[in-house]
């Protein structure tokens, strides 16, 4: 399946830079309704300030993003995050540990390895496009001379969100699998896979892996 065709148009966007993207993008996850649909190349731990008013909030404690998108998914907020690369180690962990609470269809994952594009859409209604992947550098949760240099735009143009998507929802279902130059190296092409076998591919992805460090020679 073909991508839409390129159109022009007016639509209001808003710039978001660094910083910006944790108190705009980030924090906004927290508030969605219905969805989260992310796509994003690397996905790492992203710690977030605990909730406004909570003991830990007072304490100063940062919580796992996994926190926030397990207490919408127990709102009824369905959340699929699209991505390429493994999870690192720490998400994997903490993803494996909420894994009775975080399970399809509230709560998917799915990996293509041709995916590249950074996508938050939140409710059908709010649009992220930009450099962030969903990882704390990226997202600006890490402190000042930390994080990352980023830049994207915010916007609800209803036209913009249709097409961003409608062509995460192509990926999504495996629509462009069959054309693919690099099906011989996808380890799951998304077009093949069952329920059972997207479910299995789901718990392997928040199974922790052991780690392949060597351990270190005494000294």
């Amino acid at each position: 399946m073909n991508p839409p065709p390129v159109d022009t148009r007016r639509a209001s966007l808003s710039l978001v830079a660094d910083r910006g993207h944790y108190e705009r993008v980030t924090l906004a996850i927290a508030r969605a309704r219905t969805s989260v649909w992310i796509a994003t190349a690397n996905v790492k731990q992203l710690m977030i300030e605990a909730p406004i008013g909570t003991r830990a909030r007072a304490r100063g404690r940062y919580m796992p993003i996994l926190d926030t998108l397990q207490s919408l998914c127990d709102r009824g907020v369905h959340v699929r995050l699209l991505h390429a690369t493994a999870p690192s180690r720490p998400f994997r962990e903490e993803l494996a540990a909420r894994s009775p609470r975080l399970q399809p269809p509230s709560f998917q994952m799915r990996a293509c390895m041709r995916v590249h594009m950074k996508m938050i859409a939140i409710d059908g209604a709010l649009l992220y496009l930009g450099s962030a992947n969903f990882t704390g550098a990226g997202l600006g949760a890490k402190g000042d001379g930390r994080r990352n240099f980023e830049m994207g735009v915010l916007t609800d143009d209803e036209w913009m969100l249709d097409v961003a998507q409608a062509r995460f929802e192509t990926i999504w279902r495996g629509s462009e699998c069959a054309a693919c130059r690099l099906r011989r190296e996808c380890p799951a092409p998304l077009d093949t896979l069952t329920t059972r076998a997207l479910l299995a591919q789901e718990r392997v992805q928040a199974s922790p892996r052991p780690s392949t460090r060597r351990a270190s020679p005494p000294r």
